[in-house]
């Protein structure tokens, strides 16, 4: 049987052309959608039936076979199978590419795997991406292999041969430039039988001079340009880009025999195909670890040659017979994919007009520039027609695949930019985040949360209309079980109608039954937590303040989802490793996340507080019930320093009749330790946010999980309880603008127009 939770056969890698062949139920070969008539797909088009299937279930195109008898049947008139029409969801086609394409994914983006792979193990023949890109877009030419041996046999041979040709050309402008003197002492000589005047003939000899200037250049540049290409072909070598076409022609024309070269994704495959991985991975381990005597190579060429060799090994690797897992050509097409055409739909609106999706669009102007290609290489077009034909087929490629990546995006109606399928895939609406990872699912729902300060550690509080909704099904069974209902169709009218009875059923049902809380960005594992929930009114979710440092959650309109974990698995998984109580120190770094913040800091520095003077001054208490009456009958300042014997830490000196004495303390700190568990030991000083994280940190490394909720529970309540009672507020006049606001804002003024006129004058860039 198959595991559905087994991934380990499952391997993401380059699909090559015979592989999407095999996907493929046919070729799409014109670019027309539906019939604007029938309003059926056209035959071999981007909605052929033929190719993707039927587009009513059990009936094929013409009408002949309908109903599910025929099942498997393909008609012998319109040639589509008899099936569902659900297949048009499944079934793929393809686009045979008149030439190859460069898949942009690895030609741009945050790394060109394309260049790393191509890239020499020598400085010279290191390819940048912006060159490769010239080469693919038909900027520039690709030399992919050079005949040294031959080159290096004939080089005497043709040296003899250029230095001839150079011999010739000077000859041939000596002879020029002699032929236009002779002429020119023809032309005075009849113009003084003709008694010309002195201004024709200086027109005469400026005319002259004009000419055998153009003749020098024309045979200088003649002779320049054998001289470079010359030059240029003597150190010819494998991955060099020449962007000058005329140097290229002159190349290519002269000794095209003894190297091989290129434009296009076509003079790519044939690089990749030539390379010789197994040496250069060799060369490359070679040159990242020398041999001794070898010069090592600088930091910054190292770190290269470890990213290529990581991009070529990974190429390299091989299965058990031989085969390349994932082989590099693969990054050039020859074959488009042609997706489902339910998951780029056509639908038409009410005013009969048809709404389509953007990839049909950049499907068309794939197929029409393919066909285009194809008729001008059947016609034998010239090289530039063909070319220039070749880049748009590869920009309309690369616009399906990833429109906008590489120049201006191709645009709809509203210059809109079209969606590619990268943009369906990426992004939080792609089908990844909003499809895939990210689900709606039944038993959720989401709210806007509140604070919960009644609320204990592991509880959240529920608005009643939403856990009626959640627990419905609950609800339902349990007033059938308890014969509140006679079935499930009367209990369900119960429900939905909010009968009295129907709101003790659901208190019944969600005791001890754990919901999730998730806040969306969930960054880390405590973005979710389980809690016990409590029936509140309104619609707001309450959630107790100290999981709001887990959640990253403030109560500004942030909202959270609720997830019900129905099976008993699930409940027993989320009470022991997802409660709120279980998670009290951070996963990242161990310390606690729970650290009381904001209101309760105030309250727990205003009960920790000492003022010398105050009511109750010196007074001493055994117990915390003689503190609390004294206190609440008004004898006692929750601030005064009194002596209470009550805690053995505040004893500085050994009971000896009537002489123990006590560390003075007060009756806002012993109220304060009543709160923490026992064994904890006596506080007695100002708590702080400090301070406070270093009690809790205390508390929930030395203490059992239950005895640190509930003493983090108590410290909440006492603090939210004297903040209260503090009446502590800030008003505007609290807030001051200092004096010298005016001075600190001139002096950075000053700095900017200092660096701006620095700017101006290229001191600094």
């Amino acid at each position: 049987m198959l595991d559905v939770n087994d991934f380990s056969d499952l391997k993401i890698g380059l699909a090559s052309a015979d592989s999407i062949r095999t996907w493929s139920n046919g070729e799409v070969k014109k670019p027309e959608t539906i019939n604007y008539r029938t309003l059926k797909p056209e035959k071999d088009g981007l909605f052929c039936e033929k190719i993707f299937g039927p587009t009513r279930d059990w009936e094929c195109s013409c009408g002949k076979y309908k109903r599910v008898r025929f099942k498997g049947i393909i008609c012998e008139r319109c040639n589509v199978e008899v099936t569902r029409s659900k297949v048009r969801r499944e079934r793929m086609g393809h686009i045979e590419l008149a030439a190859p394409s460069v898949h942009i994914w690895y030609l741009r983006g945050t790394r060109s795997w394309l260049a790393y792979l191509l890239m020499g193990t020598q400085p010279k023949e290191e390819l940048k991406a912006k060159q490769l890109e010239k080469v693919i877009y038909f900027g520039a030419n690709l030399v992919i292999s050079v005949d040294e041996d031959r080159r290096h046999d004939d080089k005497p041979e043709l040296e003899l041969e250029v230095r001839r040709e150079l011999e010739a050309i000077e000859a041939d402008g000596r002879l020029a430039l002699t032929q236009r003197s002779e002429q020119l002492e023809a032309e005075l000589a009849e113009a003084e039988a003709a008694d010309a005047k002195e201004s024709e003939l200086r027109a005469l000899q400026r005319q002259a001079d004009k000419d055998f200037e153009e003749v020098n250049e024309r045979f200088e540049a003649e002779r320049e340009r054998l001289e470079r290409a010359w030059e240029v072909f003597t150190d010819l070598f494998s991955r060099q880009i020449i962007e000058d076409e005329d140097l290229w022609r002159e190349l290519v024309d002269r000794w095209g025999d003894y190297f091989e070269g290129g434009q296009g994704a076509d003079a790519i495959a044939r690089l990749i195909a030539a390379l010789d991985f197994d040496a250069e991975e060799a060369t490359l381990r070679n040159q990242i670890n020398p041999p001794e005597g070898q010069r090592p190579l600088s930091a910054q060429r190292k770190q290269k040659a470890i990213k290529r060799l990581r991009i070529l090994a990974a190429f390299n690797r091989r299965d058990n017979y031989g085969r390349r897992i994932n082989d590099p050509r693969a990054m050039i097409l020859d074959v488009v994919p042609v997706i489902p055409p339910e998951l780029r739909p056509m639908v038409q609106l009410d005013g009969g007009r048809f709404a389509t999706s953007d990839l049909n669009d950049l499907y068309r102007r794939v197929i029409n520039r393919n066909n285009r290609l194809k008729r001008l290489l059947d016609l034998a077009a010239p090289d530039i027609i063909v070319n220039n034909e070749k880049r748009m087929l590869q920009e309309a490629v690369d616009a399906l695949f990833d429109n906008g990546r590489r120049g201006r995006p191709v645009t709809g109606p509203g210059n809109r930019a079209l969606k590619s399928l990268s943009d369906m895939l990426k992004g939080k609406q792609g089908r990844f985040r909003q499809n895939l990872l990210g689900k709606r699912v039944d038993y959720s729902g989401r709210s806007v949360i509140v604070a919960g300060p009644t609320l204990r550690f592991h509880q959240c509080g529920l608005p009643k209309i939403m856990a009626l909704e959640l627990f419905k099904p609950f609800v339902m069974k349990k007033l059938v079980d308890v014969e509140l209902a006679p079935n499930i169709k009367s209990a369900k009218r119960m429900v939905e109608r909010r009968r009295p009875q129907v709101w003790d059923v659901l208190e019944d049902v969600i005791r001890e039954h754990p919901v999730l809380l998730n806040r969306a960005p969930t960054l880390h594992r405590l973005g979710i937590q389980a809690f016990e929930p409590v029936l509140v009114e309104g619609k707001a979710i309450q959630i107790h303040p100290l999981v709001c440092a887990a959640f990253n959650a403030d109560f500004d309109g942030d909202q959270m989802a609720v997830h019900l974990p129905l099976s008993a698995e699930a409940q027993a998984e989320a009470r022991v490793l997802m409660l709120s109580a279980n998670n009290v120190l951070s996963p990242a770094h161990g310390r606690p996340l729970v650290t009381p913040t904001q209101d309760m800091i105030i309250g727990a520095h205003y009960l920790t507080e000492m003022v010398a003077d105050a009511a109750g001054a010196g007074r001493a208490f055994r117990t915390i019930d003689e503190v609390r009456f004294a206190y609440e009958n008004g004898d006692l300042s929750l601030h005064a320093p009194i002596e209470y014997r009550g805690a053995e830490d505040l004893l500085l000196a050994p009971a000896n009749g009537d002489g123990a004495r006590y560390e003075p303390t007060t009756a806002g700190r012993v109220f304060f330790n009543h709160a923490l568990p026992a064994g904890f030991g006596y506080v007695n000083e100002i708590i702080g946010q400090r301070r406070m994280g270093e009690l809790v940190d205390r508390l929930a490394r030395g203490f059992q999980v239950a005895e640190v909720a509930q003493s983090l529970d108590e410290i909440k309540d006492i603090c939210f309880q004297y903040a209260s009672r503090s009446g502590l507020t800030i008003s505007i006049d609290d807030v001051r603008t200092p004096k010298q606001k005016t001075e600190i804002l001139d002096r950075y003024e000053k700095q900017a127009d200092k660096i701006e006129r620095q700017f101006r004058r290229g001191i600094i860039t």
